[in-house]
C-alpha cells in the first residue's frame, strides 16, 4: 500500500505544487485555535482567534477573565460556553503544572510524550494534540481531519466504516514521516477544492485514476 500513498502524494505535489514544513505559531496559539476549529469553519475558528488575541494581552489575563468575556469574543467559533471553559482550564492546569503558560516545552520530548501530555485535557482529542505537534514543532505526526478522511474512504485506503481515530492508525504508518506534513496539508488542500464531501468534482480530480469512488462516478 505504501506504493500507492507515494502515488497520491506524487499527484497533488504536482497539481498543488510542493509543501515544504513551516512553524505555524506557538504550541498555546495552535492549541487554542485548533480548539476553536472544532465543529466550524476555519474562517470563523480564526475570527474567534484573532478575536481572543486582541482582546487579551497575555495567556494570563486570558486564563483569569470573567468566562462571559471569553465567550463573547470566540462566540463567532461557535459552541463558545463549552469551549471559552475548557480553553480558561487547559491554561490554569498548565500554569499549575509548569509555573507559567507555555507549552515549547513539548519540542523537547518524544512525539508520543508529548501527545499523551495534551491528550490528558478535556477537549483535546488526538487530531487536536496532533495539529499541535505537527504544525507548532514539526513533529512527524498525521493529523486526520474531516477532509483526509472522506478523501481515505474514497480512495479506499482505509475501511469504510474506520472512524477517525482507526483512520489514523491506518494511515500514518503508511506515509513516510518525512512525507506527513506535506501529505497532510495537500489532502486538506485537495479535499477543499476538489473531493468536497457534496458534488465532489472529479472529472477534474488527479486522482481519479487511483480512486474507486471516482471511476463509479465518472
Amino acid at each position: 500500500m505504501h506504493w500507492a500513498v507515494r502515488r497520491i502524494l506524487a499527484a497533488l505535489r504536482k497539481s498543488y505544487g510542493p509543501r515544504p514544513w513551516k512553524r505555524w505559531g506557538s504550541g498555546l496559539d495552535l492549541l487554542v485555535e485548533t480548539i476553536l476549529s472544532q465543529n466550524t469553519s476555519d474562517a470563523n475558528s480564526s475570527a474567534g482567534f484573532r478575536r481572543l488575541r486582541r482582546r487579551f494581552r497575555s495567556w494570563n489575563q486570558l486564563a483569569n477573565a470573567g468566562v462571559e468575556e471569553v465567550e463573547k469574543c470566540i462566540r463567532i467559533s461557535g459552541l463558545s460556553r463549552i469551549k471559552a471553559p475548557r480553553i480558561q482550564e487547559i491554561l490554569r492546569q498548565i500554569k499549575r503544572q509548569r509555573g507559567r503558560i507555555d507549552l515549547e516545552f513539548l519540542a523537547r520530548m518524544r512525539a508520543s510524550e508529548a501527545r499523551q501530555y495534551l491528550l490528558r485535557f478535556r477537549g483535546v482529542g488526538p487530531k487536536t494534540a496532533d495539529c499541535v505537534l505537527m504544525f507548532a514543532f514539526g513533529m512527524k505526526v498525521f493529523p486526520v481531519d474531516t477532509h483526509i478522511h472522506r478523501i481515505a474512504k474514497r480512495l479506499e485506503l482505509i475501511p469504510p466504516d474506520a472512524s477517525a481515530e482507526r483512520a489514523h492508525d491506518v494511515l500514518e504508518p503508511m506515509i513516510r514521516p518525512r512525507d506527513r506534513y506535506e501529505m497532510h496539508v495537500l489532502l486538506i488542500e485537495h479535499g477543499r477544492r476538489t473531493c468536497r464531501a457534496r458534488s465532489p468534482r472529479c472529472r477534474d480530480c488527479v486522482l481519479v485514476g487511483m480512486c474507486p469512488y471516482g471511476k463509479r462516478r465518472v
